[in-house]
């Protein structure tokens, strides 16, 4: 459905805009435009029935294309003319404030385009009135809050948090606060924020007598005449989880943007796993049976068989005997394990769960079955009150406990799902289904200890298949790495995009002749890692310009501390190395030396390869360690790659170089940030060029000039 007049409203759109702000087209920009235009032309208009093709468009945009005008004006006009409403969906706050304050402004006000946005937060970004009122005036006994995760979130002492309350109810009655964290003029500790806020399990909703002050609500209310749509990946993907148009516009109504999309299957991956804490959800299991023991009282009063009151302690009770059963269980398995360092792992191969875990999880995915169902006929008969205007009955009593039930039925289906998942892990699957992961940690840092179970699969590809490719209207997804090795087959492989899908790289606009990728000479390679180490020590204080801004990555801790301590004082002003100061604050420090016209070194891991921006002086060269393999020790990757292996496949060619490209080239891209930008980026891995895959990842990186050695 894309008309002429459709394609000259976009051409007009963007000539406008480049005109208004004064900015120079871009080549890769306008192909970038067509794409999508073109893509989501194959949605089907009013009446229409839809093609074969699915209109996803995957295109990776390299750094300096200006992606987000590019989506923007294809998909604004586009949506509009379909009917359907965008929603642009971002991995961090920052981008998401940037698209928000300035972006869309700036689109709206030079293209002569017409039309609305708003921001989606989640429900945990407001404060819950109902929530609020009770800590600031806290009961006991039966009309106590009782905590959903107290083993992992520890809640503020009273004397930190209480004027902290005080002053956020005044500033709410005074109308100086909207109830949004991101606009409370001070900085608020997780311990304080966190007792404060509700999720979907327990908010009343339209139930609430609080209601009409809502700020979730409020919020929420302004997303219904909005065009467009922004939030984060996190949140669509809680909306998908929960059925879709819980929060954000139903799927089928929706053409989504997924900016730094790169990110999307992890995401994905972590919405849709289970986990069960043993010894802290039976502490759970024993405060809320003594909660309702208290409240027993009140709970008569509920119009409910008097068998469930006095059952559901009892199966409580249970439950918690059957728990401690299991723990039990898993400390036999972990007998034959090396229990040295923090917090070991059992991995179960292939997802298959031991038999005598397995006929526990059974027995336990029953227990939590019958305590789910018991606690949702509590919490439904609590609705029908709430309904009632409360029918005579203790109102407070009736707000809290809707809240305490929904908070443990919520804990109850949580557990449930990762007790049916090991239920079912008895038999291996076979190569061409993919298998869970299954694993297991001993938790001993920190002065605790306790199991902590996981089950996850190793791939999104069929939950983002079920959830958003088959019912989007449209999905866009893009960012500047979603190949690796020069192919989408990564991407498709972890998201389960569709075959027919369009699939395209857009070049960056950068002059990457300005800049030297260099392979020094090295009598070692990281293979053996000691003389590798001191071989960096040794190199490194020649290679950096110590009057330059220079970024320094890592792909070990370990080998990162030792050079430190290895390079001394050779760097006037010290080095700046993660772990010592926030990511921030490095940055800033670093950011402060530069601008003084000192020279600056920072040492980094795998966070300050990605996402960094550090344009002109502030970074004249990137060092990076060694070509960065993933460390063997992550559950998910150690089932992904037995699975692929189990297939007949090569693991190692299949999921570990095609990563560490991408790794590559992402903390190559930390050297150029703007179009003026010159540098070297260092590699100290002699592999890249002695290695039968080191070709392949040499030929992903962008056209730098190369020195060799």
């Amino acid at each position: 459905m894309l008309t002429d007049a459709l394609k000259d409203g976009i051409r007009g759109a963007y000539s406008a805009l480049m005109e208004s702000k004064q900015l120079t087209p871009r080549w890769g920009q306008r192909q970038m435009i067509a794409e999508i235009a073109n893509t989501l032309a194959r949605i089907p208009g009013p009446g229409q029935v839809g093609g074969t093709e699915p209109a996803v468009c995957v295109i990776e945009a390299g750094t300096g294309t200006g992606k987000t005008i590019a989506y923007a004006v294809a998909a604004i006009p586009m949506a509009q003319a379909l009917g359907k409403r965008l929603v642009v969906a971002t991995a961090t706050v920052a981008l998401q404030e940037q698209f928000v304050g300035r972006d869309l402004p700036d689109i709206r006000k030079h293209t002569g385009l017409d039309f609305d946005f708003a921001l989606a937060k989640g429900r945990r970004r407001y404060v819950c009135l109902s929530k609020l009122d009770r800590l600031v005036m806290p009961e006991s006994g039966e009309n106590g809050i009782l905590p959903l995760y107290p083993d992992e979130v520890n809640a503020a002492t009273p004397e930190d948090a209480a004027p902290v309350y005080n002053a956020m109810l005044e500033a709410l009655g005074r109308g100086q606060w909207d109830g949004d964290r991101d606009n409370w003029p001070d900085s608020l500790v997780e311990a304080v924020w966190f007792p404060l806020t509700t999720d979907h399990a327990q908010c009343s909703g339209r139930r609430c007598p609080n209601i009409g002050q809502c700020s979730f609500f409020r919020a929420r209310e302004t997303l219904q005449g909005a065009d467009i749509v922004v939030t984060n990946h996190d949140l669509v993907l809680s909306d998908l989880a929960l059925g879709g148009g819980a929060i954000l516009p139903p799927p089928e109504d929706s053409i989504y943007i997924f900016d730094e999309g790169h990110h999307l299957p992890d995401k994905a991956l972590s919405h849709f796993s289970s986990f069960c804490r043993l010894h802290s959800t039976v502490a759970w299991l024993e405060d809320a049976r003594k909660a309702i023991g208290a409240a027993g009282a009140f709970l008569g009063t509920l119009d409910l068989p008097a068998s469930l009151l006095t059952g559901l302690p009892d199966e409580m009770e249970a439950t918690a005997a059957e728990l401690g059963q299991a723990e039990q269980v898993v400390g036999r398995l972990f007998e034959g394990v090396d229990i040295e360092g923090d917090d070991p792992q059992l991995r179960f191969a292939h997802g298959v769960v031991p038999p005598e875990l397995v006929t526990v999880a059974a027995g336990l995915a029953a227990r939590f079955s019958r305590l789910g169902g018991s606690l949702a006929r509590m919490e439904a008969r609590l609705e029908d009150m709430l309904e009632d205007d409360f029918s005579g009955s203790d109102k407070e009593a009736v707000e809290t406990w809707h809240i305490n039930l929904g908070g443990m039925l919520a804990r109850a289906e949580s557990a449930l799902a990762l007790w049916e998942s090991y239920a079912a892990a008895g038999e291996e699957r076979t190569p061409d289904n993919i298998p869970m992961a299954r694993w297991i940690t001993m938790l001993t840092a920190g002065g605790q200890f306790g199991f902590d179970l996981r089950s996850s699969p190793i791939l999104a590809r069929d939950i983002l298949q079920e959830n958003l490719w088959s019912r989007a209207a449209g999905v866009v997804v893009t960012s500047a790495t979603l190949t690796a090795l020069n192919s989408f087959e990564r991407f498709k492989l972890h998201a389960g995009s569709p075959e027919g899908g369009n699939y395209k790289q857009v070049a960056s606009p950068f002059d990457y002749a300005n800049a030297v990728f260099a392979v020094p000479k090295m009598d070692c390679d990281p293979g053996d890692a000691r003389a590798h180490t001191q071989a960096i020590v040794d190199l490194l204080p020649g290679l950096l310009d110590p009057a330059e801004g220079s970024l320094v990555l890592f792909s070990s801790r370990r080998q990162m501390l030792e050079v430190f301590d290895g390079v001394g004082d050779a760097f006037a002003g010290g080095v700046l190395m993660q772990g010592d100061y926030s990511k921030q604050e490095i940055l800033r420090r670093h950011r402060e030396r530069i601008d003084a016209g000192e020279g600056s070194v920072i040492f980094g891991l795998a966070s300050f390869a990605e996402g960094v921006d550090l344009p002109g002086d502030y970074c004249r060269h990137v060092v990076i360690a060694k070509i960065p393999f993933a460390v063997p020790d992550s559950p998910l990757e150690a089932a992904l790659s037995e699975w692929v292996e189990a297939s007949g496949r090569n693991p190692f060619m299949e999921i570990s170089v095609p990563d560490a490209a991408l790794r590559l080239v992402q903390a190559a891209g930390r050297l150029l940030r703007s179009e003026g930008d010159t540098g070297r980026v260092t590699l100290l891995d002699r592999r890249i060029l002695t290695r039968r895959y080191g070709r392949a990842i040499l030929d992903s990186l962008p056209p730098f000039r190369r020195e060799l050695g």
